[in-house]
């Protein structure tokens, strides 16, 4: 198994009604942690309505957290791009490049919530249409290109960056896939990264992962592009704690606000559990297998359990969320860090292997050694005694 990266796919999600300014003070604070932990990546979503997935601009917040991280990468998770100028999008993403020195990521998607796309006279299909025709205006303009372009909400006039991209040739670009096959076929006829995200939420999604990259190889065949699993990126759910009763205990906190929101406001019917409480909700993530709710062994196995559906990736998302209080909820976060990402990174040796083969190692030779050791001890007490002797 190559090095699997680790990292965050934040929306984020705050019950509405509570302190925004606090909410979004506690989202910096979280990726400033998983810095500190040593986690990959940090998607940051946009949304524009309903109370709850409450940044409007990710490249704003990127910016705001690069100042207070040193090793993350930062990405729009997702820009809705269909909302904005194309030309716009890949000038702030460039600028974003620059001020992070190479650490910001461009994901793409329609936008999720029809609420937003409402306000913008959008339908579902209209973003959707969008989302294709911006995408390959975007990926025009950072290669360089000058672009003269009439789409259903702009005109583009020999429209061109003024900047090239930090990173070279380009940052990192991935586009969203929920449960249709529209992303993966468009990251292969780009040969970009894909996000899956609503492909690990639901268990038809999670079903159908492997059928998502068979999608993406076929259109980048079809288009001479060139893809790697290494840019395929799952968003999953976890919460971990050190037994699987106290991480029962610590959800107890939020799950059912986070699922109602998924019932009752988001148009995501995936997450729809039928009447419930929130052991219910509980048993819904861990028995349909889009997530793992208990100890580390939990989070490994589910790991795992992906990996093997989808055939291989490069990087595991875990979806943001307040289920647990704060202190809980940073809690999971290490515990993951301590003892689940060492099992999926450092080759075909694993990082936790390497440890532990080091333990096994010392422990078989400890006799032998502890039984040197106390001759060394006795052989150098009797050569002290002998050069007192010989001094008094």
């Amino acid at each position: 198994m190559d090095r699997l990266r680790f990292g965050t796919f934040l929306a984020p999600f705050h019950p509405a009604g509570e302190n925004p300014t606090l909410a979004l003070q506690r989202d910096l604070e979280l990726v400033e942690h998983l810095d500190r932990c040593g986690y990959d990546e940090a998607w940051i979503g946009e949304h524009h309505s309903a109370g709850t997935e409450i940044i409007a601009s990710p490249e704003i917040f990127i910016a705001a957290a690069a100042e207070r991280t040193r090793h993350i990468k930062l990405g729009t998770g997702v820009t809705s791009i269909a909302y904005h100028n194309p030309l716009w999008v890949a000038e702030r993403m460039v600028l974003l490049d620059h001020l992070t020195r190479g650490r910001a990521m461009l994901g793409c998607g329609p936008g999720s919530l029809p609420t937003d796309s409402m306000m913008l006279g959008l339908n579902p299909t209209n973003t959707r249409e969008l989302l294709e025709v911006d995408l390959d205006i975007i990926l025009r303009l950072l290669r360089g290109e000058t672009v003269t372009a009439q789409t259903k909400t702009h005109n583009l006039i020999d429209a061109r960056l003024h900047l090239r991209p930090y990173t070279q040739p380009c940052f990192e670009v991935a586009v969203a896939a929920v449960a249709s096959p529209t992303g993966p076929r468009m990251a292969g006829t780009h040969g970009i990264g894909l996000l899956s995200i609503g492909a690990t939420l639901s268990k038809d999604g999670f079903d159908a992962l492997a059928h998502h990259w068979n999608v993406v190889e076929e259109r980048a065949a079809a288009h001479g592009q060139t893809v790697s699993r290494r840019d395929w990126r799952l968003v999953g759910l976890m919460h971990i704690a050190e037994t699987r009763e106290q991480a029962y205990a610590d959800v107890q906190f939020g799950i059912e606000t986070w699922f109602r929101y998924f019932q009752k406001t988001a148009a995501f019917p995936q997450m729809a559990v039928e009447g419930g409480d929130a052991r219910e909700m509980i048993d819904y993530i861990n028995e349909a297998g889009i997530g793992a709710i208990g100890t580390v062994e939990d989070a490994r196995a589910q790991v795992q359990r992906l990996w093997d559906q989808s055939g291989g990736f490069g990087a595991m998302l875990l979806l943001g969320h307040e289920w647990a209080n704060p202190q809980a909820t940073k809690r999971s976060w290490e515990l993951i860090a301590q003892h689940v990402m060492p099992h999926f990174q450092g080759g075909n040796i694993s990082h936790a292997q390497q440890t532990l083969t080091a333990k096994e190692y010392a422990m078989g030779k400890r006799e032998d050694y502890a039984a040197a050791q106390m001759q060394a001890v006795a052989t150098m007490t009797e050569r002290y005694e002998k050069e007192k002797a010989g001094t008094a």
